[in-house]
């Protein structure tokens, strides 16, 4: 990897800067402001942009330089930046109403044919989610304990199944595994490479001046269609990791202040 190339750095948020569903640790978000006051910073999800605000920018030191952070949530269909204080919408790319609703109701009864529709005691806050640009299928909820997330599909195989399922109903949507319980759908070729296309175009930067950090960069990992795109990439196995490395990264992006 070539650091002295980099003039940005990209973030996954879930189980990357913080455990899913959860508010950055105090270590984290030190080191995020550390992070800013050195290079422009985007952190991309598939989560909406309610999600970011309170596990993000809720978190963020009061000292953070926002006007160097980049939000794009739902895989970058949408795009935000702070001015004057005030996170502005620059873009959003939403689903049509019609695709809206032949995608919940074929998540919805996929998942209860293949008796992956958890009893509704099973599941805390929303189940099929309507996130503009993007449908997204919890099994457990959004609200769900993370330990309990962690244990309802450890190897991944019930996703594998439910997004196997929906993808043939779906033909003209993409439907891909997202988080540790669920399933997104979306227009075609809306992934993760799609958002970090669209934030070079956005920055002016190239593709080799971005380095994105995530957890699942394996093959089939929601992070992998970064890799695929030839972007710099490194892998972490969740938030503590992500900030040791951050704390070996920082001092050699320093000597080189590199703003957008």
């Amino acid at each position: 990897m070539n650091l002295a190339a980099i003039r940005m750095v990209a973030f996954d948020l879930d189980d990357t800067l913080a455990e899913s569903k959860s508010s950055l640790s105090p270590e984290m978000a030190e080191v995020l402001g550390q992070l800013l006051d050195v290079i422009p910073v985007c952190v991309i999800s598939g989560g909406r942009y309610e999600q970011f605000e309170s596990q993000l920018l809720a978190n963020l030191p009061a000292t953070a330089d926002l006007t160097e952070l980049h939000l794009m949530p739902t895989n970058g269909t949408r795009y935000l930046r702070s001015v004057d204080g005030q996170w502005l919408e620059i873009y959003a790319h939403d689903l049509d109403e019609d695709e809206k609703a032949r995608a919940i109701r074929a998540v919805s009864e996929a998942a209860r044919q293949l008796e992956l529709w958890e009893d509704d005691d099973r599941v805390t806050g929303p189940r099929v989610e309507d996130r503009g640009s993007q449908i997204t299928y919890s099994a457990l909820g959004q609200r769900a304990a993370v330990a309990d997330k962690k244990r309802w599909d450890p190897d991944g195989a019930k996703r594998e199944r439910l997004r196997a399922a929906v993808s043939g109903r779906l033909p003209d949507l993409e439907v891909r595994a997202g988080g540790s319980t669920s399933i997104d759908i979306t227009s075609k070729g809306i992934d993760k490479a799609y958002g970090i296309r669209a934030l070079a175009e956005q920055t002016g930067l190239g593709l080799d001046e971005i380095l994105f950090i995530g957890d699942r960069l394996m093959p089939g990992g929601n992070d992998y269609p970064v890799l695929e795109l030839g972007v710099a990439c490194h892998a972490v196995s969740g938030p503590d990791e992500t900030v040791e490395y951050l704390h070996e990264l920082i001092p050699q992006l320093i000597p080189r202040r590199g703003r957008n």
